[in-house]
């Protein structure tokens, strides 16, 4: 049987989503935690995968068991086992063809920029000494709807078949001293959203202007665009999938 669980984690103490064999990730955690509850190997597949120190307010991951699951009982005893940077939020059963990364639909993304100093939030927001553009960075962030290449964004040597997302949302927010940008695709590149970001941050600061935000996109260089901006104002926010993803 395949269930489907919804997890939250804040990445600062983790090598990213993926297990890797030097360093500790999430996936790492979570799949040693449901192994040892189940009192068999899990193995998970998450709905993307966070680079290290990224969080994520909602990730979906599946996994396969023999076993009929109590959730609302399951998932209470995931969450007594896991450390405190790692919530399980829900867990249910889904259809066993059901995928965590195939049948979502839609990715948000919100990053978060305080324009001033706390140190309540060092771990969760880029911390700028400066008040940017925001009208100029939206400005640059509208034509990201006109174009759906987007390997100028995408770290280098990444293994893809295609550098297309199909981006539905691109803004920032403002709530006071804090910047929110928030974006939606239906999927996204490795380093996407941080390069973005980095890039508006410089349109922000009047180093580019809005407009040559359409000469970076048609270069289809990382080169072009600006720095990647810090992984710790990242968080994956929202993943969208069909109606029927619950009907067992």
């Amino acid at each position: 049987m395949r269930y489907f669980a919804e997890l939250s984690y804040l990445g600062k103490n983790y090598h990213g989503w993926q297990i890797q064999p030097n360093a500790i990730s999430v996936q790492e955690v979570v799949q040693n935690c449901l192994s040892t509850i189940l009192r068999t190997q899990i193995e998970v597949v998450a709905a993307g995968r966070t680079d290290a120190g990224v969080h994520a307010a909602q990730m979906f991951i599946h996994f396969d068991t023999k076993s009929k699951l109590d959730t609302d009982v399951y998932c209470y005893k995931v969450n007594a086992l896991l450390p405190d940077d790692i919530v399980f939020k829900n867990i249910f059963k889904v259809k066993d063809t059901a995928h965590t990364r195939f049948d979502a639909i839609k990715r948000s993304y919100q990053y978060k920029i305080l324009q001033g100093k706390s140190p309540f939030t060092t771990e969760t927001e880029w911390q700028i000494n400066q008040t940017l553009n925001i009208d100029a960075m939206n400005h640059a962030a509208t034509y990201l709807l006109e174009f759906t290449n987007f390997k100028c964004f995408s770290k280098s040597k990444t293994d893809v078949k295609t550098y297309n997302c199909d981006i539905s949302k691109a803004e920032f927010m403002v709530q006071g001293s804090q910047l929110v940008f928030h974006i939606s695709a239906n999927r996204f590149l490795r380093n996407m959203v941080r390069a973005i970001v980095g890039t508006l941050y410089a349109i922000g600061q009047g180093k580019i202007p809005p407009e040559d935000m359409i000469d970076i996109i048609k270069s289809g260089q990382r080169s072009s665009a600006g720095m990647s901006a810090p992984a710790h104002g990242l968080f994956l926010t929202e993943i969208t999938y069909p109606e029927n993803i619950k009907n067992a």
